[in-house]
């Protein structure tokens, strides 16, 4: 199974992580700061919960930092993915009421992370486009190029997660 679409040349983020709206933060694994080569985004102690949609040892957060992790594919998701994803968005946007810094992030910080950020920004009140809107502001334009993944946001992911499941009741 592939873990994230080819880059097909998309030049990095220029910060590690990018606040969306107060205490919700939106990034990455790795980042390339404005004239520079692509670093290693390193969690420290900066979030109260870390929601990884992928992982590598080394890149925190350190210990005592709530960590969750759901990996999913930055690719078509199934019916359990992408209740993985609803339950992480789920757990962001409690979080996020409860006062928590949070960041959720995957490898680069624009598709999976985008996914889960925009469905707690609609558990928050916002909906889909404005949602999709606040984290190409604040995080990159480039944020949530994945066709896909914009269908289940502006379909509804409960909808998506049902269809998929359909899918996966056929023998074809």
């Amino acid at each position: 199974m592939r873990t994230r679409q080819k880059e097909r040349g998309t030049p990095g983020p220029q910060e590690p992580w990018n606040e969306i709206v107060p205490g919700l933060w939106m990034g990455g694994h790795y980042f390339t700061p404005p004239g520079g080569d692509l670093e290693p985004a390193v969690v420290g102690g900066e979030f109260d919960l870390v929601v990884s949609l992928f992982t590598l040892p080394g890149h925190g957060p350190a210990p005592g930092v709530e960590h969750v992790v759901r990996e999913v594919p930055d690719d078509y998701l199934g019916a359990a993915q992408l209740r993985a994803v609803q339950e992480a968005a789920t757990l962001t946007a409690a979080a996020v009421r409860g006062g928590r810094r949070t960041l959720v992030r995957c490898h680069s910080g624009y598709n999976r992370s985008g996914l889960v950020t925009a469905q707690a920004l609609v558990e928050l009140g916002h909906g889909a486009d404005r949602a999709i809107e606040l984290i190409r502001e604040r995080r990159s334009p480039r944020a949530l190029n994945n066709l896909a993944f914009l269908d289940y946001l502006t379909t509804g992911l409960e909808t998506a997660y049902l269809l998929a499941g359909l899918d996966a009741g056929t023998d074809g």
